[in-house]
């Protein structure tokens, strides 16, 4: 007895079971390119948020440190003897220019310190977010 040959029709189910098993490798690819694609969305939002934290707190101390030249401005011309008064943990405190004087310009220059260190961080952080962006060629698309 001769065998049986095959209908055309089981070509047609070999081809497609090697069909969706290419659609199914395509879409671990989707997922896997989609997983990567969020995995870095992430990671731009983290760069993003950190360099607007330390803009936040280069904001704060500059401000900060306006106030106090703005205070040494104020009180330098005056006599050392004459009376003042400073805000110390919520308290007013009476004190005189020349106690006073000193201390707010080791404040001053002590915040001074602090927005250099802060803009150094900033300009570090932003660099290495540009090396990050270059190695992964991100292109940022909306801001």
């Amino acid at each position: 007895m001769a065998r049986p040959t095959l209908p055309a029709s089981s070509n047609f189910r070999r081809e497609q079971t090697s069909s969706s098993t290419t659609t199914s490798y395509t879409n671990m690819a989707q997922q896997i390119t989609q997983k990567k694609q969020q995995e870095l969305q992430q990671q731009y939002t983290n760069y993003k948020n950190g360099l607007q934290q330390i803009a936040s707190k280069i904001g704060d101390v500059e401000s900060e440190a306006e106030e106090h030249k703005l205070v040494l401005e104020t009180l330098e011309p005056l006599p050392g003897d004459r009376k003042c008064f400073r805000m110390i943990n919520g308290v007013l405190v009476e004190r005189t220019v020349k106690d006073v004087v000193p201390a707010l310009k080791t404040n001053s220059e002590g915040l001074k310190k602090v927005l250099e260190d802060l803009v150094k961080q900033y300009n570090s952080k932003q660099m290495e977010m540009e090396k990050w962006k270059k190695k992964n060629n991100i292109q940022v698309v909306q801001q």
